[in-house]
């Protein structure tokens, strides 16, 4: 992919949870160390400094480069600039805001210094849609969309990720107190199962809560939200435009036979 694109490396943004954690261990492995810059980016309103100091503690077991930018005045500058934002707050709007603040960040860095964005969401989060458009949904290379949350954990433990980070609970930070599990009201050991029976052995909805042991209710509501995110898995959608280019050269046409 570096030698295709005539790019010097990845920069990647490290969190300090285990998918980042993870796709950056993965990419030092892979392109070398001296190729992979990690931008650690916090919301002193929202990050805890722990996970502050998982991230650094992470880039150092390999030796790694990385900067901090600190996000929370270009949070607040956006919404001092959005009416909308001046009236009322709205934490999810603010919390995917965060992600997209974080995208552009680390576009400028990839632009300035010729590199690709490497992405961090798992099979399990994309296919659910668990992830920001154009946000952290916005990367180069994603290369952990082939496993689910469990095989992350397994994976990152491989690739000598530290046991603190493979253990914590996955959260997105976006908003103060945020953890995954509990905004999506799933285990992911559940998610993923129920993901595995339908995506990957073509089992029946009905006949998913039998074979795995999860619930109706839990099976309804991860293939319910696989379903509606579909438009974040497709890209932008566009009309065809086969009936405009048809009429055009007939009409092209016809001028050019009248003489």
């Amino acid at each position: 992919m570096l030698e295709a694109s005539g790019r010097k490396g990845f920069v990647i943004g490290v969190s300090g949870g285990i998918d980042s954690a993870t796709a950056y261990a993965l990419a030092v492995r892979s392109v070398g160390v001296d190729k992979v810059l990690a931008l650690i980016m916090p919301d002193k309103d929202t990050t805890p400094q722990e996970d502050v100091e998982d991230a650094i503690n992470l880039v150092k077991t390999f030796n790694g480069k990385y900067e901090i930018v600190e996000i929370s005045k270009i949070v607040e500058a956006f919404k001092s600039s959005i009416p909308i934002a001046k009236e009322r707050e709205d934490v999810l709007a603010t919390g995917n805001l965060r992600a997209r603040i974080r995208m552009c960040i680390l576009y400028y860095y990839a632009n300035s210094m010729n590199m690709l964005v490497l992405g961090t969401s798992d099979r399990s989060e994309y296919l659910i849609g668990y992830f920001t458009k154009y946000g952290d949904g916005a990367t180069d290379v994603a290369p952990l969309t082939t496993l689910y949350k469990s095989q992350v954990r397994r994976f990152a433990s491989y690739l000598g990720v530290p046991r603190k980070i493979v253990e914590k609970p996955s959260s997105p930070r976006l908003w103060k107190g945020h953890l995954a599990e509990v905004e999506l009201g799933m285990r992911y050991e559940d998610i993923d199962l129920v993901l595995f029976a339908f995506m990957d052995l073509g089992i029946e909805p009905n006949q998913i809560p039998v074979v795995t042991g999860v619930s109706e209710d839990i099976v309804r509501r991860v293939l319910s939200m696989y379903s509606s995110s579909s438009h974040k898995r497709l890209g932008v959608l566009m009309p065809d435009a086969k009936p405009v280019v048809e009429a055009t050269v007939s009409r092209v046409l016809a001028k050019v036979r009248r003489g």
